[in-house]
């Protein structure tokens, strides 16, 4: 891991239970950081981290929850889903906000790392890779879409506080991310596995949903604890203040060449594209008693699909058609020159899936 210039002090996660958090947080530990982890609920605490219980849209309850935290650094995985970009824009800027100003009476934060994604250069879930797109290899100095993006209403509540308050910031935009969470809103690899399970219960092929683009094209993602890596660098590095940086694993790949891997560790038949997409997330209908059967017999902690799965989210990805992979020149310039291979980082996460007793061994 990049050695970071500053010595560990007061760190607030905000998303503590998130795919980003929950790594971030272990990674922070580890480090000696004396670690705060904001979220809605109590599950999936991270052990070492003093979990701080509060809802980022209740301004008061907020304050007085991190009251006397006093972080040095903040690093803000959160996000919420709403129906409309609209709605979007006005929940996240909302949280983002109501953190920062919660955080101000006793100014002690330093520098505060946002998370957000390639939506910035793909543009938002209602007008999603429609609009002008940036020439691949996606690079951080590409101007913002026309279109409305709650990233950029974060980035915006983000660069406003950090000139009225004196802290520095940093912006991360990964690519899918390859991570260890559960109830998370967007896991492909912990969908793919269920889905690779549901498929050998079945004795169906593991069909490739999406588009001929994601099929055939490059394309390139993001490892959880690579994206922690990132983020802590950039928080505790001045080369990382005040700019915005891609993450991704480094290296590329075509889905036509990972899926069969996918398939022969799951020990499964597959088929790639045959001409049109295929989704999940109307061929997984119905198939929540298909995992309660798999999580019954091999005794698994959880057999509710929806709390594993999140079909939407991995159609969305492997749907697109464009081509979608990001620069890391910039980050690896600035002194950030990690790196993952990732098929060692999906076959790991589904690893320790199976030994959390998450999926059959």
């Amino acid at each position: 891991m990049t050695s970071a210039t500053s010595t560990p002090g007061r760190a607030l996660v905000v998303g503590a239970t998130g795919i980003a958090g929950q790594t971030v947080s272990k990674q922070l530990v580890a480090a000696g950081w004396d670690v705060y982890g904001l979220s809605r609920r109590a599950e999936f605490t991270v052990p070492g981290v003093t979990p701080v219980l509060a809802d980022l849209l209740d301004p008061a309850s907020l304050a007085a929850a991190l009251e006397g935290t006093r972080p040095e650094i903040v690093i803000f995985t959160a996000w919420m889903k709403r129906d409309s970009e609209t709605e979007n824009i006005e929940v996240n800027s909302a949280t983002i906000r109501n953190l920062l100003k919660a955080l101000e009476p006793e100014k002690s934060v330093r520098h505060v790392a946002l998370m957000t994604g390639l939506k910035h250069y793909l543009g938002p879930f209602d007008n999603y890779a429609t609009g002008v797109m940036a020439e691949t290899p996606f690079h951080e100095d590409e101007p913002r879409l026309t279109a409305p993006n709650f990233y950029y209403a974060q980035e915006d509540v983000l660069f406003e506080s950090a000139e009225r308050n004196g802290f520095t910031w940093s912006v991360h935009r990964a690519h899918t991310v390859f991570g260890y969470a559960v109830a998370n809103a967007m896991n492909m690899v912990l969908t793919l596995s269920v889905y690779a399970n549901i498929c050998k219960e079945l004795g169906q092929p593991f069909i490739f949903p999406g588009s001929e683009t994601q099929w055939n094209g490059v394309t390139d993602v993001t490892d959880a604890e690579l994206l922690g890596e990132q983020l802590i660098w950039a928080s505790t590095s001045p080369e990382g203040e005040n700019e915005a940086f891609n993450i991704a694993n480094g290296d590329t790949f075509r889905w036509r060449w990972l899926w069969p891997q996918i398939a022969e560790f799951f020990e499964v038949e597959w088929e790639g594209f045959n001409g049109t997409p295929r989704p999940l997330d109307a061929r997984m209908q119905g198939m929540d008693e298909v995992w309660a059967t798999i999580a019954e017999r091999n005794n698994l902690a959880e057999s509710d699909v929806t709390r594993l799965a999140s079909w939407w989210h991995t159609d969305s990805d492997l749907g697109r058609n464009i081509e979608c992979f990001t620069d890391m020149n910039k980050s690896r310039n600035a002194g950030f020159a990690n790196f993952r291979t990732t098929t060692t980082s999906f076959f790991d996460k589904v690893d320790r899936y199976r030994e959390a007793n998450i999926l059959p061994r």
